[in-house]
């Protein structure tokens, strides 16, 4: 399991990182970029020797480790482009450091910068980003997103809004040319610590972030503007990450292996040596939903299975359920739900069970809601709530910072893009 951090917690672990182990952030930054630049050449299939990247930075640590991964790619041979979203005097700390060094032997022209590495352009304005699209665009291979990193709350700016809003319609109709699109620490756009979309955001095909994913990178709706996540270690030790107070975690891969592992049945297993699960599911009209519930669990390796159903759903039940599968009938409402009475039936169920799941096709009734609440508040076996019970407990409402899926639609080459959502003025 990897631990999910806020940004703050990212922040407090940084800091920690440069004041107890003496790691410098300028080292944690360039790591970043080495991190960033791994995950790229292995996309374009082990180099970037001659590729086109359209490296996109802000003013901030983002920003600072957009210009530290331009000057890795074009020191590995890419031709790299880089648009600063303001201007390099504004930039602080170690953001002002990197982009200090990607244009030390440079000269300036009408705010364009050329170096060794890269050739760089400070833009303040749709016009000016106008400009630079028209000449520059469809020669990109890889477009890199360092513009806001985690530390985002608010809006885009409108022209900034508009700016994201063609990258990711550009991004659809590359035609013949296959365009990557990367994401530095979290897509701009998003919020790190919620996931919510903050009007727009960047839709990249793949996400690096760094030491620890972050709320933004995995909830449901946000994860889809990630893409394929990437989780880079920079340099910050494990147990900053452990100390940090986050309850909320990351399955990897390795612990659905392990779970494999222990749960397999072997000569010496016992029914009651693994698990018994209580699970409240079906209804009259829902009866379907139980016994998907009641295979899944026996399948799962879990010793015994107990389905509590309404009355008039239990011939159903029972007679497509694995065998092995018990099956209660408890008291149900004109509609064939389960009733609020029904929780006085399940007392030693809910004793012995060593795991409760609710909710799979109980359907939704005024007494239904009162029964699921009975449950939840008398019961301290680890529980699932799911399907309806999350309806009968939480209402849904329609709000504005729900996502509303990917940024960007398909559309067909050549076709105008969709008029933009705010205007400019």
């Amino acid at each position: 399991m990897q631990k999910v951090l806020t940004a703050e917690q990212m922040r407090e672990v940084d800091r920690l990182t440069t004041e107890r182990y003496g790691i410098p952030s300028l080292l944690l930054m360039e790591n970043a970029a080495h991190a960033v630049a791994r995950v790229i050449t292995e996309k374009l299939g082990g180099s970037v020797k001659g590729k086109s990247i359209l490296v996109l930075c802000g003013k901030g640590n983002n920003g600072g480790d957009g210009a530290a991964l331009a000057r890795k790619l074009g020191l590995d041979g890419a031709f790299v482009e880089v648009v600063l979203f303001g201007k390099i005097k504004e930039t602080k700390g170690d953001a002002r450091t990197n982009f200090g060094v990607l244009c030390a032997e440079d000269f300036e022209f009408d705010d364009v910068y050329s170096s060794e590495f890269c050739e760089m352009w400070e833009i303040q304005s749709k016009d000016e980003w106008n400009t630079f699209q028209l000449h520059h665009w469809d020669s990109a291979d890889v477009i890199i997103d360092a513009i806001f990193g985690t530390g985002l709350t608010r809006p885009l700016e409108i022209w900034l809004y508009n700016v994201v809003h063609e990258l990711n319609f550009l991004g659809e109709v590359a035609g013949p040319k296959t365009r990557i699109r990367i994401a530095i620490d979290i897509p701009t756009g998003l919020n790190a610590d919620t996931g919510a979309e903050l009007e727009i955001a960047f839709q990249s095909d793949a996400t690096v972030t760094f030491t620890a994913p972050k709320p933004g990178n995995i909830l449901p709706g946000s994860a889809g503007f990630n893409g394929e996540l990437s989780v880079a270690n920079i340099g910050s030790p494990e147990e900053l990450i452990d100390e940090q107070p986050s309850q909320l975690c990351l399955a990897e891969l390795s612990d659905a292996a392990d779970w494999l592992e222990k749960s397999e049945f072997t000569n010496s297993s016992y029914k009651n040596k693994r698990g018994h699960a209580l699970l409240i599911a079906g209804s009259e009209s829902y009866s379907g939903a139980a016994v998907l519930c009641g295979n899944a669990a026996m399948r799962s390796g879990v010793g015994l299975v107990t389905i509590v159903t309404p009355r008039s759903s239990k011939e159903s039940v029972a007679s497509r359920v694995l065998p092995e599968i018990m099956v209660r009938s408890v008291a149900e409402t004109e509609n064939g739900a389960i009733s609020e009475s029904a929780f006085d039936e399940i007392g030693d169920l809910l004793e012995k069970a060593d795991a409760v799941a609710i909710g799979s096709g109980i359907s939704q009734d005024d007494s239904t809601k009162k029964f699921v609440q009975k449950v939840i508040e008398n019961c301290w076996q680890p529980m699932i709530v799911d399907a309806d019970a999350l309806n009968l407990l939480s209402p849904f409402v329609s709000s504005p910072h729900l996502s509303k899926g990917n940024a960007g639609e398909n559309h067909p080459v050549g076709e105008t893009p969709p008029p933009l959502l705010r205007k400019e003025g």
